[in-house]
Parts: C-alpha cells; sequence; structure tokens
C-alpha cells in the first residue's frame, strides 16, 4: 500500500520530511534560503516548521516511534 493511502504512513513521511529539511537547513542554510518559492519552497517550509515548532516535532517522533514498536 502506496504512503498516500495509508494516513499513519503519510504521517511518518511528513514527519521525516519536516526533520530532514530542518537537518538540511542548519547544515546549508544558503541553499535553502535562496530557494523559499516554486517545487524546493516545500523544503524551506518544512525547515521553518522543524525550527519553529521543534518540542513538538521531536515529541511526534517519539510518539511515532511508539506506535510503530507496539
Amino acid at each position: 500500500m502506496s504512503a498516500l493511502f495509508n494516513f499513519q504512513s503519510l504521517l511518518l513521511v511528513i514527519l521525516l520530511l519536516v526533520c530532514t529539511a530542518t537537518y538540511a537547513h542548519q547544515m546549508v542554510p544558503a541553499i535553502m534560503n535562496r530557494n523559499r518559492h516554486g517545487f524546493f519552497g516545500i523544503f524551506w517550509k518544512a525547515a521553518r516548521i522543524g525550527e519553529r515548532l521543534s518540542p513538538y516535532v521531536s515529541l511526534c517522533c517519539v510518539v511515532m516511534a511508539v506506535c510503530y514498536w507496539f
């Protein structure tokens, strides 16, 4: 089953996108900041979500790990 049709997998993909984009923005911020518009703007927005809501994102990571464990 694809991640688009399984809600839990869709949430996992979104959470991984936010975490990866935030990490990439911390490593090379110049690349992310110049691509704010267009298709690559999705990654810039995901990085902003990860930076501003980091306690909630980390809590979601823990909850998702517990859900997949059990």
